[in-house]
């Protein structure tokens, strides 16, 4: 049966928060001290410790040493999972997939509570609520996202920005669509100025450049100035305040840039949802995209923060699903093809192209178009891609 995840936040009572907490904090603390020993026997040039080896020292003697008894008192399957993930970011390195791995911080929230179905009675839903093993039924914020009548096999919760999230993955039915109609095929062409341009002329701005998202990203600014080493010692000797109370200082401040990262983030991923809907919505033929590499593209100092803005890489695996769910062809085209060099019309290549040219004038036979527009359409008319 297929695969699908649903998301939602959800808002769980005071003991569950501190069961979720916790059990967060455990994982955290064996992901950063699997690192730890691995690294020094990197270090030393001693063999890899796996994950189940750790495991067993895990419970076999590092829990059963004095002040370490609390590792046991949240669920295994979480902590499995942490070493399972720690183990995995160690391989990706050694695979040269990835940099080395990092230790987990606290204020960055970046662990899971993971879960899994153990019996026919965990994992219930109703419209809202849904019952968790080891923390029983958790209300829901969002009433019927989630739909009573599917299986979940296994799920997460994470905490991010003050709030509570879980994230499941369930089996649902196949939902045939290939008796949906389709239209002609269209070109897609990724910038920064403009997002979105199609060959059939549609173009959707950057929301970056918006009013809102502005005043936003200055607000940040000014948060994460009181952040900055000199007004992180002013709330860290708190005056005359004792040292608790001035940590607790520094925590509402981080709370507040987070908050304020948290929002961006969403406004940025409602817009893409948006316009990849849009774009799928019309049930074309094929979509055909260049294949960019936006890694050696975040390389430029000048363009980087714009880049990752713009959320390209997100755009383009939302894109592939939509397109994967309604029967839509998906095609890239390789990164050296000169769609925005080469004439739509007559097919001549532009080699003196700049990108402070906007407007594409052909020399040979004296189209006008467009430059996003005009490598659009040749993205649409490429006769060398693949699909993915």
């Amino acid at each position: 049966m297929p695969i699908k995840s649903f998301k939602t936040e959800i808002k769980p009572t005071i003991t569950q928060k501190v069961e979720i907490n916790q059990t967060i904090g455990v994982c955290r603390y064996l992901y950063n001290l699997y690192i730890s020993i691995n690294k020094e026997r990197y270090t030393n040039k001693l063999p890899f410790l796996s994950g189940n080896e750790f495991d067993k020292w895990i419970n076999n003697v590092h829990s059963q040493e004095e002040g370490f008894s609390w590792i046991k008192n949240v669920s295994s399957k979480a902590r499995k999972k942490a070493i399972k993930n720690a183990e995995m970011a160690y391989k990706r390195f050694f695979n040269k997939l990835s940099a080395f791995p990092r230790f987990k911080k606290k204020r960055d929230q970046n662990v899971k509570l993971y879960f899994v179905k153990n019996n026919s009675t965990d994992c219930s839903v109703k419209r809202h609520r849904i019952k968790v093993p080891l923390l029983g039924w958790v209300r829901l914020k969002e009433f019927g996202y989630i739909p009573s009548n599917i299986v979940i096999k296994s799920g997460t919760i994470s905490y991010k920005a003050g709030r509570h999230y879980i994230s499941v993955i369930t089996e649902t039915e196949c939902i045939s669509n290939s008796s949906v109609s389709h239209s002609e095929g269209i070109g897609i062409d990724l910038g920064i100025k403009t997002f979105v341009t199609t060959s059939n002329g549609i173009k959707f701005g950057n929301i970056n450049k918006t009013t809102k998202l502005k005043n936003l990203e200055k607000r940040l600014k000014r948060q994460q100035r009181k952040l900055s080493n000199k007004n992180y010692m002013r709330k860290q000797k708190g005056g005359t305040a004792t040292t608790t109370l001035s940590s607790v200082n520094i925590d509402k401040q981080c709370l507040k840039v987070q908050k304020l990262y948290q929002h961006i983030s969403n406004i940025r991923t409602d817009y893409v949802n948006k316009v990849v809907n849009t774009l799928a919505i019309t049930k074309p033929l094929f979509i055909t995209v260049e294949d960019l590499n936006i890694r050696g593209m975040m390389k430029n100092r000048h363009l980087a923060k714009a880049i990752t803005q713009q959320k390209f890489y997100e755009f383009i695996i939302k894109l592939k699903n939509k397109a994967r769910k309604y029967n839509i062809e998906f095609r890239t085209v390789s990164r050296f093809y000169p769609s925005s060099k080469l004439c739509s019309d007559c097919g001549f290549i532009k080699k003196d192209l700049t990108l402070k040219d906007r407007i594409y004038k052909c020399d040979n036979c004296g189209l006008i178009e467009d430059r996003d527009i005009n490598a659009s359409i040749n993205l649409k008319n490429a006769k060398e891609y693949k699909v993915a």
